[in-house]
């Protein structure tokens, strides 16, 4: 990812009425340091000083990646055992009602410390890393996951934090293993197959454009994908606003319609990618005994990093496995269009 300046101070304050260091800097429209250095720095000393976060991050020194080549696209498989508690996390009510939530600042444990961007946004580091530098950048207030009151936060951080790294979404219904508590992640960009795919001129298909937005399909892919793309931040806000509402309507619901959001900026502008989906998890999931393959589809394994925490499971997944959770995890080809249209 090349190399990043450190941050010139780290200073150590608290947050509200807190009783513990928390804060590990801040970033705000007075910081000199870019936010991707602030964040970078805020993981090397994490590693450090907190033993959690120094042995997730050498679990992720032996996880291994294979290719797998499907009809028309290749997915990655990360065998990732430190990923397991979230893979197979319950997200049930009932089961959410029963547990602390650990985004929660109060429930943090002692070592964690954060960066806090602007007023209500902490970026923490991730203890069960899918990548070199992995960060939830959490809500300072328990509220529940819901993109649309914070489309502009969203793009927000994803400029602040390009050029090194994307920023995604996973919806309360939709892979968010605390659904109950609003935060997004972000990741090295490109790490993602999806975000390389999407620079395929043959796979694009516009569909047309509103204002400064295209709104682009991706093809050949093996799970519909919708794209906005904008130089505009309060066009593609409007426009990433209104697909969430023709995607309820479509649905039939008044909650979040199932999305997985990604979002990074380069060379000016943002790109968004959708993927609407029809369910959170594939039958498979649900089977017992060695009929069961432990895939819990979220951004980054429907982006094409598809994660295993189960070693069997990483042996024995092949590409008609992978074909068959993207179809009944997505939406048909036809949804896309009817948003297109829609909109």
């Amino acid at each position: 990812m090349g190399s990043v300046a450190k941050p010139n101070v780290c200073v150590f304050l608290k947050v509200d009425d807190l009783d513990k260091p928390i804060l590990f800097a801040r970033y705000d429209s007075h910081s000199t340091d870019s936010l991707s250095s602030l964040s970078i720095g805020l993981l090397e000393q994490q590693k450090k000083s907190w033993p959690q976060l120094t042995n997730g991050y050498a679990s992720l020194q032996g996880i291994r990646i294979r290719e797998i080549v499907c009809d028309g696209f290749s997915v990655r498989l990360q065998f990732n055992p430190g990923r397991l508690v979230s893979s197979s996390a319950k997200v049930d009510a009932k089961s959410i009602a029963a547990r602390k939530c650990f985004l929660c600042r109060e429930n943090l444990p002692v070592e964690q410390q954060g960066v806090l961007y602007g007023t209500d946004t902490l970026i923490l580091c991730n203890p069960a890393p899918i990548f070199n530098e992995h960060y939830t950048l959490s809500n300072t207030e328990h509220t529940p996951q819901s993109l649309r009151d914070r489309i502009p936060l969203f793009l927000n951080l994803a400029k602040d934090l390009a050029p090194h790294f994307s920023v995604f979404y996973n919806g309360p219904k939709c892979g968010a293993s605390v659904p109950d508590h609003m935060h997004f992640q972000a990741s090295p960009m490109n790490m993602m197959p999806i975000e390389m795919d999407v620079c395929d001129a043959t796979r694009r298909d516009r569909l047309r454009t509103a204002g400064s937005v295209a709104l682009l399909r991706l093809q050949q892919i093996g799970r519909e994908v919708l794209v906005l793309e904008s130089a505009n931040r309060e066009d593609l806000a409007a426009e990433l606003a209104a697909s969430i509402t023709v995607m309820q309507r479509l649905e039939n619901v008044d909650e979040e319609p199932k999305i997985n959001v990604i979002c990074s900026f380069t060379d000016g502008q943002w790109r968004v990618i959708i993927f609407p989906r029809s369910k959170h998890r594939p039958d498979v999931f649900f089977e017992e005994g060695e009929k069961k393959v432990m895939i819990s589809p979220a951004s980054v394994d429907i982006g094409g990093l598809v994660i295993t925490p189960l070693e069997h499971d990483f042996h024995r997944v092949d590409a008609s496995l992978i074909e068959s959770i993207y179809r009944e995890v997505s939406v048909p080809e036809e949804f896309i269009h009817s948003i297109a249209d829609a909109l």
